[in-house]
């Protein structure tokens, strides 16, 4: 088990796993590159520290994780906790995987809030003991045991984690509902425990995916959640997908998701404006392809439609939204609106949303990072014969897509950042307060910087 692992990003890490294979380069560039081992203890043990290998076959009985406690909840800062918990069991179907990397996401700020959901009670309703919650719903490793019946993946896989976490046994999957909308679906990491914030984690079969060999570990832990759910959103919904020459709005165009909108719509021979918080990240959108830049800043009138019967307060709100309107077409170079709406941000844009997209064109969201309770006006909906359509993460074909492309460099993962085990809590705290870097953002596990 082992190999030896490149990177896809410039001025990013690589990291190296001993093993037989020897040292094997990447196939993608690496201008600058440093390392990160995993040393094996052959002895075994009840607990390993972070970045210790146990022997092959070995599952311990402890493991280090970033939990948190509905004691706890509030900030991310203050929820999340390091602690010594249970390895978890694997059941029939399940894969248990040795952690590398994870991904940042939004979700386990919710977690960590205990609101719009408390997960741990939750759980507890459904019927399971645990008291804490291991987050994380990206993530990347090395295949450690599996349960009965698992089909597809075996010890000592290196494998890309999604959060997809439904059961293909399921009645309704079996009679041809979309997994994604199954009774049986759970955002894994979130809404389902043991996630990528442990040094084991347990995931179903169908959730792992081959991990390129020339892709680094910070890269493969930490880029498909946001990369799948973006591909469906703009592939995904037929008649409704990007098409050379359509105008497409992207809200938070740096961020996980719009970073990959962006470049997805570029691919396709589409046209992405991208609205952004300031100057430099605005920069960062039209380097992956976008047409232009909106800087939110500019405009003021976010949030709820006022009521028509307050004069003042919808008169503002609709010069706003025709202003918002007016800069989309300065940016875009043609009087056109857009065709596709590439939503996640919520109650404080939806409203804008569905007032700009074009007759007969689609806003499609997959979040709600500004607030899930958002008032529109039904008027532009059914009037203009608009879509308004809910995407929740993606299929295993999305996955394998995404993948694909990110190894064969037609898209980049955006991975800018990369922090240790101990700053995930606050890695999740400054994704709450909105001033996270630009792009995707991973946490080492046991790939340790060295």
């Amino acid at each position: 088990m082992g190999g030896v692992f490149g990177d896809t990003l410039r001025e990013r890490r690589r990291f190296v796993l001993p093993g037989p294979g020897g040292r094997r380069r990447s196939r993608m560039p690496q201008p600058r590159m440093w390392k990160a081992a995993v040393a094996v203890h052959q002895e075994p043990k009840d607990l390993y520290d972070l970045g210790e290998m146990p022997p092959p076959g070995h599952v311990p009985a402890r493991m280090h994780a970033m939990t948190i406690r509905p004691e706890r909840y509030g900030e991310p800062r203050r929820a999340f906790a390091r602690e010594i918990v249970p390895v978890p069991g694997v059941r029939p179907g399940y894969v248990l995987v040795y952690t590398m990397a994870a991904g940042i996401n939004y979700n386990n700020v919710w977690a960590s809030l205990g609101s719009p959901a408390d997960v741990v009670a939750a759980r507890r309703r459904a019927g399971e003991t645990e008291g804490y919650h291991v987050g994380g719903s990206d993530g990347a490793g090395i295949v450690w045991a599996v349960g009965r019946g698992v089909r597809g993946v075996a010890v000592g896989d290196h494998v890309i984690l999604s959060p997809g976490d439904w059961d293909e046994r399921a009645d309704d999957i079996r009679t041809g509902r979309d997994p994604a909308a199954s009774r049986s679906m759970r955002a894994w990491g979130y809404e389902s425990n043991h996630g990528s914030f442990g040094q084991f984690c347990l995931v179903r079969d169908v959730q792992c995916h081959p991990k390129p060999e020339g892709m680094s570990w910070e890269v493969a832990g930490g880029f498909l959640a946001t990369a799948a759910t973006a591909h469906r959103q703009l592939f995904g919904w037929y008649p409704h997908t990007v098409r050379p020459g359509d105008p497409v709005l992207v809200w938070g165009g740096a961020g996980g998701l719009g970073s990959f909108a962006v470049q997805m719509v570029r691919n396709a021979g589409g046209r992405a404006v991208a609205v952004v918080s300031g100057e430099e990240r605005a920069a960062v959108c039209r380097r992956l392809g976008a047409v232009g830049t909106i800087l939110r800043t500019d405009f003021d009138h976010w949030g709820r439609v006022p009521d028509e019967d307050d004069v003042p307060a919808y008169t503002a709100w609709l010069a706003g939204v025709r202003a918002f309107g007016r800069r989309f077409r300065e940016v875009l170079g043609e009087r056109c609106d857009p065709r596709i709406v590439f939503e996640h941000s919520g109650a404080d844009t939806l409203p804008t949303s569905l007032y700009l997209c074009d007759n007969e064109g689609m806003v499609v969201t997959c979040g709600a990072t500004s607030g899930y309770r958002s008032e529109i006006d039904l008027r532009f909906l059914w009037m203009r014969l608009k879509r308004l359509q809910g995407s929740h993460f993606a299929s295993t074909a999305d996955c394998r897509a995404v993948i694909g492309l990110v190894e064969r460099g037609m898209l980049d993962p955006c991975v800018t950042s990369v922090v240790g085990f101990d700053e995930i809590g606050e890695a999740h705290q400054e994704v709450y307060e909105n001033v996270q870097p630009w792009g995707n953002r991973v946490a080492l596990v046991n790939a340790r910087a060295g």
